[in-house]
C-alpha cells in the first residue's frame, strides 16, 4: 500500500478527501466514480494520522473526572459510591495516590473505566 510520507502530501490528500466527501454518492454507492478513490485515500489518511497523531489513553484522574462529569457525581457522592473517604478521592483525582486493587476493581466496574487505565498498564 502506498503511504503518505510528508505533511504536504497529507494536507493535499485531506483536501481531496473533502472534495470526494462533498458528493454523497461517493460514500454510499460502490459504483460511483469516486467511491474507490475515497476509500483508498481515507485509509491512507487514517494510517498517517495513527502514526503521527496517536490518541493516548487518558490517565486515571482524567478518566475518573470524565465519568464524574458524565454522571453528575461530586467527590462526596463518588466517595460514598466507592466506600472511601472524600480525601482519598481527592488524592486519586490529583494523582497523589493510587487506589488499592479492591478499589481499582470497583472504579473499573462502577465507573465503566477500562481496567488497563485504572491499573496504569
Amino acid at each position: 500500500m502506498i503511504k503518505i510520507i510528508s505533511e504536504k502530501e497529507y494536507r493535499a490528500i485531506q483536501e481531496r478527501v473533502e472534495e470526494l466527501l462533498a458528493d454523497s454518492d461517493n460514500i454510499e454507492n460502490p459504483e460511483a466514480k469516486g467511491f474507490v478513490e475515497l476509500n483508498l485515500l481515507s485509509d491512507m489518511v487514517a494510517d498517517y494520522e495513527e502514526s503521527h497523531f496517536p490518541v493516548l489513553s487518558p490517565s486515571l484522574p482524567e478518566a475518573i473526572k470524565l465519568r464524574m462529569n458524565e454522571r453528575g457525581l461530586t467527590q462526596k457522592a463518588l466517595s460514598e459510591f466507592l466506600g472511601v473517604s472524600t480525601s482519598r478521592i481527592s488524592e486519586y483525582l490529583n494523582g497523589k495516590s493510587e487506589p488499592t486493587l479492591k478499589i481499582a476493581r470497583e472504579i473499573s466496574r462502577e465507573l465503566d473505566i477500562e481496567a488497563s487505565i485504572v491499573l496504569g498498564v
